[in-house]
């Protein structure tokens, strides 16, 4: 349903400019007999409840003034924030969290391991570094984009 993804990625965008947000991501799936449109939307700072019910409430009055209808089938139109644990999926999500604390998978083990975690030092089209713990001293290890698996934002114990 890519179709779905993109047309509500155009209408979408001009609402969250306009307040000053930004789209972190677009879901059409179906789970169980029902579909789901979901919008992650985020600002700095974190947003808000206020903030999703408005853009829900922007959008909602969009997608129903479009004839013929874009999204013929029942949905339900959920929009909100990525989450404290969002996963990182573009570069703007990447350049937005370099100085955070990241999670990744990778699709082969780098020291015997596959799953990192650490702050997120430097970012390249080709490569990432983490300071990440190893025992009692932090480490720098660089890491090759394409061998990461998904990367996600993770909360430090």
């Amino acid at each position: 349903m890519s179709t779905v993804v993109e047309t509500v990625t155009e209408l979408v965008n001009p609402i969250l400019d306009e307040h000053q947000f930004y789209l972190t991501d677009v879901e059409f799936v179906k789970e169980g007999a029902s579909w789901y449109l979901r919008v992650y939307i985020d600002k700095p700072g974190g947003i808000t409840l206020e903030d999703c019910v408005m853009v829900s409430e922007q959008l909602s009055e969009t997608l129903d003034s479009i004839q013929p209808d874009p999204i013929p089938q029942a949905y339900f139109l959920e929009v909100s924030s990525p989450g404290a644990e969002r996963p990182l999926k573009n570069e703007t999500d990447f350049n937005n969290a370099i100085g955070e604390y990241i999670h990744i998978s990778l699709f082969k083990k780098v020291n015997g391991q596959k799953v990192f975690e650490g702050t997120l030092e430097s970012l390249s089209a080709d490569e990432l570094t983490l300071t990440v713990k190893d025992k009692a001293r932090k480490v720098k290890m660089t890491f090759a984009r394409p061998d990461i698996a998904s990367a996600r934002l993770a909360i430090e114990f």
